[in-house]
């Protein structure tokens, strides 16, 4: 059985930083894309950054490059987050997911983990 489990999140200023990290277990972690996306209230989810399982490939959005770094451990099965220079608007849950190509579309992603929150008081 496939999880995926986030930890890391919380409440932070305007201006902090806060590193998330998806502990995964059930699958070959370091075959996939692992990806992490957010999910603000009453929005729909969206990308926010993605690491092949390989050759270094990170995509990012635009409203987070330069601020967010995504890294994994494949020896700890592990992806992380960092979040740096943090806006109110980045406020949501945050989710990691696994898929078998980098790609940046929720559909294509076949595991989700539960969600971990993320405040950003201003």
């Amino acid at each position: 059985q496939v999880q995926l489990v986030e930890s890391g999140g919380g409440l932070v200023q305007a201006g902090g930083s806060l590193r998330l990290s998806c502990a995964a277990s059930g699958l070959s972690f370091s075959y996939y894309t692992m990806g992490w996306f957010r999910q603000a209230p009453g929005k729909e989810r969206e990308f926010v950054a993605a690491i092949s399982r390989s050759d270094g490939r990170t995509p990012y959005a635009d409203s987070v490059k330069g601020r967010f770094t995504i890294s994994r451990d494949n020896a700890k099965n592990t992806v992380y987050l960092q979040m740096n220079s943090l806006k109110p608007e980045d406020t949501a849950v945050y989710y990691c997911a696994s898929s078998l190509a980098v790609v940046t579309t929720p559909r294509a992603y076949d595991h989700w983990g539960q969600g971990t929150q993320v405040t950003v008081s201003s």
